[in-house]
């Protein structure tokens, strides 16, 4: 799966966390585009069950996902609240 500038475009849009839409740097944004490609191999591997080695590229995604939400609850707690309620992450 690739994510082309406009999908990215519409998931910062709807994430609403982005200053602009070019935004990629911010933890938010990161963290929204990890979510959208963790939900997409979520549902890969529901179908594919023996496919390892996106099984193994998920729990890497998971793993940065999860850092740069340790990054932002030692930092900016509020910051961290919202995202987890934005995105329905839960810890």
């Amino acid at each position: 799966m690739k994510l082309t500038t406009e999908t990215k475009k519409e998931i910062f849009a709807k994430s609403g966390f982005n200053k602009t839409a070019t935004d990629t740097g911010s933890p938010e944004s990161q963290i929204a585009l990890f979510t959208h490609r963790i939900n997409h191999l979520t549902d890969h591997l529901k179908v594919n069950k023996k496919d390892f080695s996106t099984r193994l590229s998920l729990l890497k995604l998971v793993g940065k996902r999860r850092s740069l939400l340790n990054y932002l609850y030692k930092n900016d707690i509020t910051r961290y609240r919202s995202i987890i309620a934005e995105l329905g992450i839960r810890k």
